[in-house]
């Protein structure tokens, strides 16, 4: 399983066009990618910082979705116009310890 964390921070140039990008492309990932794309989860703390947890079942989807022009695009718009601060980690998952069933995380 692969773990991508994403920090950031809205800048003051943040537009509707973040949020009807942002579902747009939420709903195209599960669309093409079904299972493999496990789980996203997001939260913003007090501050307004923000964090977005994506899991993916395997790096090969998670290229083809990296490579995607439409996330291309997004990201371009995100670093000129949406983010004032922005950090992306992407991770392999060596263990899951849960008290969900086994199904829930399922090996690579």
């Amino acid at each position: 399983m692969i773990l991508v964390v994403f920090r950031s921070r809205f800048s003051e140039q943040v537009d509707g066009d973040y949020r009807t990008t942002d579902d747009h492309l939420a709903e195209k990932a599960r669309a093409v990618y079904g299972d493999d794309l496990v789980r996203v989860k997001s939260y913003e703390a007090e501050d307004g910082e923000r964090l977005t947890l994506v899991w993916w079942r395997n790096p090969e989807t998670l290229a083809q979705w990296r490579a995607d022009l439409e996330h291309r695009n997004a990201q371009q718009q995100g670093r000129d116009k949406w983010y004032s601060f922005y950090e992306l980690s992407v991770t392999d998952v060596l263990r899951t310890s849960s008290t969900l069933e086994p199904e829930a995380y399922p090996a690579r």
